[in-house]
């Protein structure tokens, strides 16, 4: 039992070889399926055709001789699907629930569409049961056309359909991030901008309990996975290192690859994954280059082309919108060779791909100048990590004041208790001999007091990477009431503050000298006693915020007016000139009319 009358009736799959004819899978897989007993009995989904009467055996047991009264369909793949028929020669009289596109493909898939006892659903719509009400939420492309979730608001729990689901049987034990990595990427991963869509009308439910179609329950923990999903669907980087993916034909390209992952771990990188694309399960390859931020591709020129397994993977990156990574290229050829132009083609409609500034180029074999490319390139890399290390960073790098200019930052601090961090765009540099630096913050912010009672800060020089999250932690909550820094692991510079793990090109550790009073808000004329350069990554720029990161408001419909911060709406025929937006705490001069 799940919660109160609802139960789990799906089934393990042990026989299995590959999931979708394509993927591994070890450890097998579930086909979940669930029934709610209340006034009303709904069962949600079948399973695959192979285990048809097994599922039926549990449900029978479920219903304790009484009759299912809906067939919920939310996903019409046959995993899910295959028994609806069988179900309908056992309980002709139950009424079948899915979307009008579902029902089309129920006729392509069996010849009959079933619409003699249906109930047609779209998003919004609700499916009382007793004490048990269904919310249907339309998810579009996650990942096919016809796909709804259902929300049942009794028990709080979101019926997900294929979002959330993993590899992997219900009876093995197993990391569930990596199998549900490798099931999102693999399946669901061309689909970001659906998924992301999903998220937001998630955001809007209270969830206790997620019950995907594949995989365990979740009712622990819950954020982990949403921010998990978050990041996959949204295209960031999970995990710094680096994948190291290859192709050698006699072993040459290969000698090159292990001279380059030597450099790598010497130079400080935190993670390394390499794969023999001829040889690897291609599916793990193509999730770690997701997961990670930066990738190296190696290989041989090969029929005036690239060999084939390295082809088949880029493939398998770009047909899943792969983007915001950087990439360096190590091409190897006898006498034309050209790898690395095929390959830096194939990627280069990928969006925010950033190219080492090193190509390595070897001639059939290793040599004395490759390998010092090779070397080159394992600093560039690792140029970041180095940074980030006390041992190994340039402390006193200024050329980190080339970063500031109308940018936005997140400017750190601590109050004795909990580390603090705020958004800002008014850095500046004031004077160069010697070096002085002007931060200007709004005194009803939390940061301020802090900063004017221990008259230390660290401005973190934000880059264009950095995703919408990073302003919903650091610009639409207060420090005094919310630990901004609960869910990452920051490091530390020299004065004890913090410095973000990502997301930075650069930081500088600032003392107070002189404090200026503007009113409303506070000047702190300051020293810079510690700078380091993180990235060669371009700076976050307000109007690049504007374009690229922050969401566009949800307006469609809607009459009032629209934070130009944050996309709040307010709806209403007037806005109050006192209003104050309550995410970015930004007031009305902020806001337009809609339209």
């Amino acid at each position: 039992m799940i919660a109160k009358d609802i139960y789990c009736i799906g089934v393990n799959d042990h026989r299995i070889d590959l999931f979708e004819s394509q993927y591994t899978v070890p450890n097998g897989v579930s086909y979940n399926s669930y029934v709610i007993t209340d006034g009303k009995i709904a069962v949600m989904d079948t399973v695959d055709a192979a285990f048809t009467h097994e599922w039926l055996d549990n449900l029978e047991t479920v219903l304790g001789g009484r009759k299912p009264d809906y067939l919920v369909i939310q996903h019409m793949e046959p995993d899910h699907s295959a028994s609806i028929a069988v179900f309908k020669k056992n309980y002709p009289d139950t009424a079948i629930v899915a979307t009008s596109k579902a029902f089309a493909m129920m006729h392509q898939f069996f010849g009959k569409d079933f619409t003699e006892n249906c109930t047609v659903v779209s998003d919004g719509d609700t499916l009382p049961l007793g004490t048990h009400i269904l919310h249907f939420v339309a998810a579009p492309m996650v990942h096919w056309p016809e796909v709804i979730v259902s929300y049942e608001e009794t028990e709080k729990i979101l019926f997900s359909a294929d979002a959330f689901g993993k590899f992997g049987a219900l009876d093995v034990r197993e990391d569930w991030a990596d199998e549900a990595r490798r099931y999102y990427i693999g399946i669901v991963g061309k689909y970001g901008k659906q998924v992301q869509a999903l998220l937001k009308k998630a955001a809007a439910l209270d969830i206790r309990i997620v019950c995907p179609l594949h995989g365990p329950v979740l009712s622990e923990n819950l954020g982990y996975y949403l921010n998990l999903y978050n990041t996959w669907s949204s295209y960031a980087v999970e995990d710094d290192g680096i994948v190291v993916a290859y192709t050698s034909v006699y072993g040459n390209t290969k000698r090159a690859v292990e001279r380059l992952i030597s450099g790598l771990r010497a130079n400080g990188c935190p993670n390394i994954a390499v794969y023999d694309l001829a040889r690897c399960d291609m599916s793990a390859a193509v999730a770690d280059a997701f997961r990670y931020g930066k990738l190296v591709l190696a290989t041989t020129t090969y029929n005036a082309d690239i060999f084939p397994p390295m082809r088949h993977f880029i493939e398998a990156l770009t047909e899943r919108n792969y983007q915001k990574r950087t990439v360096a290229l190590i091409e190897n050829g006898s006498w034309a060779p050209l790898a690395a132009k095929v390959m830096r083609g194939m990627l280069e409609n990928s969006a925010d791909i950033t190219f080492a500034s090193n190509t390595v180029k070897l001639l059939s074999a290793p040599d004395e100048d490759s390998n010092k490319q090779l070397d080159a390139l394992a600093e560039e890399l690792c140029r970041e990590y180095l940074a980030r290390q006390d041992e190994t960073a340039n402390k006193n790098d200024l050329s980190a004041l080339f970063n500031l200019g109308y940018g936005l930052y997140v400017v750190t601090s601590n109050d004795g208790k909990k580390d603090n961090g705020l958004i800002v765009n008014t850095v500046s540099q004031v004077t160069n001999t010697p070096n002085r630096i002007a931060v200007t913050i709004n005194k009803e912010n939390y940061s301020h007091h802090i900063i004017k009672q221990t008259g230390i800060m660290n401005v973190n020089c934000l880059s264009t990477d950095a995703p919408f999250s990073v302003f919903e932690t650091f610009g639409f909550q207060s420090g005094r009431t919310t630990d901004k820094f609960a869910s990452c692991e920051p490091l530390r510079s020299d004065n004890g503050l913090v410095f973000l793990p990502k997301y930075i090109n650069s930081f500088m550790s600032l003392k107070v000298m002189q404090y200026v009073d503007f009113d409303t808000h506070g000047m702190f004329i300051c020293e810079i006693t510690e700078a380091r350069v993180i990235s060669d990554r371009e700076t976050m720029t307000y109007t690049y915020y504007q374009k690229h990161v922050k969401p566009k408001p949800q307006t469609e419909g809607r009459k009032g007016y629209v934070c130009k911060v944050c996309g709040y709406v307010y709806e209403g025929e007037e806005l109050p000139e006192d209003f104050i937006c309550p995410l970015c705490k930004h007031g009305a001069a902020d806001f337009e009319p809609i339209g």
